[in-house]
């Protein structure tokens, strides 16, 4: 018979291991998003290097698992870094997923930014270019503002797959909250129940937040 009684005294060190998957999604989102703006800003670009650097990069992180990803950086990162810096060089798993997400999702908002560039009318930038504006402050004053708020919806939607995609870090033994649950459901002998309750948080804030996006969507269409 199932007995969640054991999760009650759990919850604190439950929340800490929260904060750590919150803490993941946030720095994740943020440096993604920079860095995914960046991309879709060389993808648009009439330099046809940077544009096809960008799309490489795009196509590439788009056709592998980020379960992938996370291993390599956290295998593979102490050794590039000893190649480069001739010192053994400590990167924590905290740190290799960080970076895993950063530019696993780099990929995936670089399409949503650029889409929401190319949903601007064109006129504007001919318009701001007459009044003597040039490309940098047209894009950073005019085109990207009304562009971050066409696409918040999609960038919302893809932090909410980001945040299920951060139980992935079991991989590299980091102690997010799938996998403290799993943990100490194992140590208490009630495997099932931890998991359970581990899924139910994960269910509720994904179907807040869908809610949440799904509300912005019609707000900003009226």
């Amino acid at each position: 018979m199932m007995d969640f009684s054991q999760i009650i005294p759990a919850l604190p060190l439950l929340w800490d291991d929260l904060k750590l998957t919150l803490q993941l999604l946030v720095l994740g989102v943020l440096g993604g998003v920079v860095l995914g703006t960046l991309l879709a800003l060389m993808r648009l670009s009439k330099s046809k290097l940077l544009s096809n650097i960008a799309a490489t990069y795009v196509n590439y992180f788009r056709s592998i698992p980020l379960l992938l990803v996370i291993t390599w950086f956290y295998f593979a990162a102490p050794f590039v870094l000893r190649a480069i810096t001739g010192q053994d060089t400590p990167v924590g798993a905290f740190a290799s997923c960080l970076v895993a997400f950063i530019m696993f999702e780099a990929a995936y908002f670089c399409e949503i930014v650029r889409a929401g560039i190319q949903a601007i009318p064109k006129g504007q930038m001919g318009a701001a270019q007459a009044l003597g504006m040039t490309y940098s402050e047209t894009m950073r004053l005019i085109i990207l503002p009304q562009a971050f708020r066409k696409m918040t919806p999609l960038l919302l939607q893809q932090s909410i797959i980001l945040f299920q995609d951060t139980s992935l870090v079991y991989t590299v033994g980091l102690m997010d909250l799938l996998n403290s649950a799993r943990s100490r459901g194992d140590i208490l002998g009630r495997p099932h129940e931890f998991l359970i309750a581990a899924g139910l948080v994960y269910f509720v804030i994904s179907f807040i937040a869908s809610r949440g996006v799904k509300r912005l969507q019609k707000r900003l269409a009226t």
